[in-house]
C-alpha cells in the first residue's frame, strides 16, 4: 500500500522535491513495501517461489569525490569504469516470470556476502509472506541460488536458520572445487543430464565442504567452453607480446632478474595462461634471459579437465541432476533482469542527478518497481518476445485524439479514432483491462458494433 500511495505521488517530482519525499521513507518502509507486492505479485500471477536467485549488480554515478554519503562508492565497477563511484544492487528474483521479490542497495565497496547476510531478516519476513500468498498448508522449503561470489559457510549456516536450502556454483579454487573436478575428469563420470538439457554432461557426488554436507554436480557447458576459448584466445594474443618484449629487453640487459620474472608473471595472470604458457628465468654470465613456450598437451589438458565447467553445491539431496542443473541456469536470468536496468535498456537506472543516501535508495526502488512490472506483464501476455520486443508491441496501442468540425459556438468536440490492432495488442487490452481508460479502443474487436459514436470515425 505504501508503493501504491508514494510512487504515483512522486511521479513529476525532481530536485528539492524529491529529496524531501526521500527524506521521508525510511528504509523500514521500503522492506514493507517489496514484502507487500511480492505478496501481491505472488497471489495475483500465482508465480512459482520454490526456487529464488540472488545476485549483485552496480550502477556508475558521476558523484564528486567529496560529496558526503554512504552509498556512492569506489569498488569493483561492472562497467570497469575505475574512476567513477558506484552503488550496488541486490535483488531476488522468483523462479517463474524471473520478478524481483527482494532488493536491497547497497554502498559500491560492499561484499555480496555481507549484504546477503544483512537480507535474512528480510528473507524471513518474505517467507512468511509468500508461504501466506501461495496459501501452502505447510510451511515453504525454498532454495536460494546464487554465484560463488557470496560463497560462506557460515552464511550457509544462516540461511539454513532461515529456512532456505542453497545452490551455489564454488569458486573452481576451492578444495571441494578440486575433488569434484577430479572424480569429473575419471573415464565415464560425465553422463548426459537428459530431457530438456540433453546436450548437458554433468557427473555427481557427495562430500563434505568444510562441516557441511553436500551434493557436488560438476557441470559442462559448452558455451562457456567456447567462450572461455575465445578469451584465452585473446589474452594469448596480448601475452605473446609481452613475452616477445621481455625478451628483447632482457636480452639487451636492461632488467634485473627480479623484475623480469616479476613482469613474467604479470603477463601471464590472466585466463588460465599461467597453467600452460611455461615462462622460465635462466642467468649465465651475469646476464638475465628469458626462455618461454605454449605448453600445448597442458591446453588440451585444461580444456578437457577444468574449462566450460562448474561445480554446483547444494543441500538438495534428493534433487536429480537435472533439476539441480535448472535450478542454477535461472540464477543467468537474473543477469538479463539487470541488463534491462543498465544503460540502454528498457528500464534505465541512470542517469541519475541524485546524491543523497536517501535519494538513492528511493530512485533504485522506483527503477526495480519497474524491472518488476516489465517481469509481470510478460507473464500476463506469455509473451516469447523479448522485454524490449514487447515493450515496443504494447507502445504501438494508440488512440488518435480527432476534433470535429460542428456548426454550434464553443469549443469542438473530440473523438477518439480507435488503432488498428494486432493479435497481440488485442490480447494486452482485455488482459490489462485498457478499454477502461479508452473505450473506443475496443472498437478494432469484434464488440465494436454496439458502440455507435465509434462507427461514426472508424
Amino acid at each position: 500500500m505504501l508503493a501504491a500511495r508514494f510512487v504515483p505521488a512522486c511521479r513529476g517530482i525532481h530536485g528539492p522535491g524529491f529529496h524531501r519525499w526521500a527524506a521521508q521513507v525510511t528504509d523500514e518502509h521500503l522492506e514493507k513495501a517489496q514484502i507487500e507486492i511480492a505478496r501481491a505479485a505472488v497471489r495475483r500471477f500465482h508465480l512459482s517461489t520454490e526456487v529464488l536467485a540472488f545476485d549483485t549488480t552496480n550502477f556508475d554515478t558521476h558523484i564528486a569525490t567529496t560529496t558526503a554519503g554512504e552509498l556512492a562508492r569506489r569498488g569493483h565497477a561492472k562497467s570497469k569504469r575505475s574512476d567513477l563511484r558506484v552503488v550496488g544492487l541486490a535483488a531476488l528474483v522468483s523462479e517463474t516470470g524471473h520478478v524481483p521479490l527482494l532488493h536491497r542497495t547497497y554502498p559500491g565497496n560492499g561484499s555480496d556476502q555481507a549484504v546477503l547476510g544483512s537480507c535474512l531478516e528480510a528473507l524471513g519476513k518474505l517467507h512468511d509472506a509468500l508461504d501466506e500468498a501461495e496459501q501452502r498448508g505447510r510451511l515453504g522449503c525454498r532454495t536460494l541460488v546464487r554465484d560463488g561470489g557470496s560463497w560462506s559457510e557460515q552464511l550457509d549456516l544462516d540461511l539454513d536458520v532461515a529456512g532456505y536450502f542453497t545452490l551455489i556454483s564454488l569458486p573452481l579454487s576451492h578444495g571441494a572445487s578440486e575433488l569434484a573436478l577430479a572424480h569429473a575428469a575419471r573415464r565415464g563420470a560425465m553422463q548426459p543430464v537428459g530431457g530438456k538439457l540433453g546436450d548437458v554432461r554433468a557427473a555427481r557426488l557427495r562430500a563434505r565442504v568444510g562441516e557441511l554436507d553436500r551434493t557436488l554436480v560438476v557441470v559442462e557447458s559448452p558455451e562457456l567452453l567456447r567462450g572461455q576459448k575465445r578469451g584465452i584466445a585473446v589474452a594469448l594474443r596480448k601475452a605473446k607480446e609481452e613475452l616477445r618484449k621481455l625478451e628483447r629487453r632482457a636480452a639487451s640487459g636492461r632488467l634485473q632478474r627480479e623484475a623480469l620474472e616479476s613482469r613474467a608473471q604479470q603477463a601471464l595472470h590472466r585466463e588460465h595462461l599461467s597453467e600452460f604458457v611455461v615462462a622460465m628465468v635462466k642467468e649465465h654470465g651475469g646476464k638475465v634471459s628469458l626462455h618461454w613456450h605454449v605448453d600445448a598437451a597442458r591446453r588440451r589438458l585444461l580444456e578437457r579437465t577444468r574449462l566450460g565447467r562448474r561445480v554446483l553445491c547444494t543441500d538438495r539431496h534428493i534433487w536429480s541432476t537435472g533439476r539441480i542443473v535448472h535450478a542454477f541456469r535461472g540464477q543467468w536470468n537474473v543477469e538479463e533482469l539487470f541488463r534491462r536496468a543498465k544503460k540502454g535498456g528498457v528500464v534505465p537506472w541512470g542517469p541519475s542527478h541524485q546524491w543523497a543516501d536517501g535519494s538513492l535508495r528511493l530512485h533504485t526502488f522506483a527503477t526495480v518497481i519497474g524491472l518488476t512490472l516489465v517481469s509481470l506483464a510478460r507473464v500476463a501476455l506469455g509473451s516469447a518476445k523479448s522485454a524490449r520486443g514487447m515493450m515496443q508491441t504494447l507502445a504501438g496501442i494508440e488512440a488518435t485524439m480527432v476534433q470535429v468540425r460542428t456548426k454550434e459556438r464553443g469549443r469542438r468536440a473530440t473523438v477518439l479514432l480507435a488503432p488498428e490492432l494486432t493479435a497481440e495488442q488485442r490480447k494486452a487490452v482485455q488482459a490489462f483491462d485498457l478499454g477502461r481508460w479508452v473505450p473506443t479502443i475496443l472498437s478494432s474487436r469484434n464488440s465494436s458494433a454496439s458502440n455507435p459514436s465509434v462507427e461514426r470515425v472508424a
